[in-house]
């Protein structure tokens, strides 16, 4: 496995996470069997959300038999602070620890998210407040708008952001773009969503990919490409889409001597990127 560097405390982070929607819908078993696969594969990295269905519950028990071996991600959907609190203890207990490495602010989109998280009685408060008595190491929050993650980032200080980083995205419609060099001048740590999207879905027949917001890549080749760009974007750890086998196969590709992305590989999701339908324009993320 790969590790890169994340945070002021430079904690290793292994370049692959596991998202708690992979999990969601299946069985405590079934998690326990999932979680350690990720954590004898070399996974340390596991973000999960009260959003994700019952994913908390089913991640709980296994998380608890490595918990000091592993770097734990929450987040909250809140925007006001009594009630940030409130989801803070739920997942806190659901989880079965009494610390995360990281909390974060959930799916921040609007500028109205932006004017309530912020204010004197916004989920910030919560998130600075529990930083500061322990039960939180780190704050980030997770975005799908430029608007609002620059917003964020040069009013308050955070130690990451859950951002789309996404091979057309970018070389179609140079999304994001300013908002990884701001992290980059400003020590922000960068873990990635939306590292191997494909498309919009088109239609309700989404196969063995029910628990995936977008159109996954499903190519081999293609993925390890869309994983070498994300990579190349000075991030530091990607979450892949919610299925289990796509999940299992980025493993296998990082772990398979990944290399760095050529110019020839950039060209061809440059050409890619001409004839789908991108998961969001050079604004905003759609989904």
């Amino acid at each position: 496995m790969l590790y890169r560097k994340y945070g002021p405390g430079k904690v290793n982070l292994s370049v692959v996470g596991l998202g708690g929607i992979v999990v969601k819908d299946t069985s405590i078993k079934e998690s326990e069997h999932i979680i350690n696969f990720a954590y004898e594969n070399g996974v340390n990295y596991f973000d999960v959300a009260p959003g994700y269905g019952n994913a908390q519950e089913l991640m709980g028990p296994g998380i608890k038999k490595i918990r000091e071996n592993v770097f734990l991600a929450c987040k909250t959907n809140k925007r006001d602070s009594l009630g940030s609190e409130k989801e803070l203890n739920d997942s806190l207990s659901k989880l079965k620890t009494d610390y995360f490495d990281l909390y974060q602010l959930h799916g921040m989109k609007t500028e109205d998210d932006f004017l309530k998280v912020s204010s004197n009685d916004g989920a910030l408060k919560t998130l600075f407040n529990a930083k500061k008595n322990g039960r939180v190491k780190h704050i980030g929050f997770s975005c799908h708008s430029v608007k609002v993650a620059n917003l964020l980032l040069d009013n308050f200080e955070f130690d990451s952001i859950l951002f789309p980083v996404n091979w057309a995205l970018i070389l179609k419609n140079n999304f994001g773009t300013e908002v990884l060099k701001k992290c980059n001048d400003n020590n922000v740590s960068v873990l990635a969503l939306k590292c191997m999207a494909y498309e919009l879905w088109e239609s309700d027949d989404r196969g063995e990919f029910q628990k995936c917001w977008y159109k996954p890549l499903s190519d081999k080749d293609f993925i390890e490409m869309a994983i070498k760009f994300t990579l190349s974007q000075n991030v530091v750890s990607f979450l892949p889409p919610g299925n289990e086998r796509l999940f299992k196969l980025a493993i296998e590709l990082v772990n398979n001597d990944l290399k760095k992305i050529n110019d020839d590989e950039i060209k061809f999701l440059k050409d890619q990127s001409k004839h789908i339908n991108p998961i969001g324009s050079s604004e905003e993320v759609h989904i």
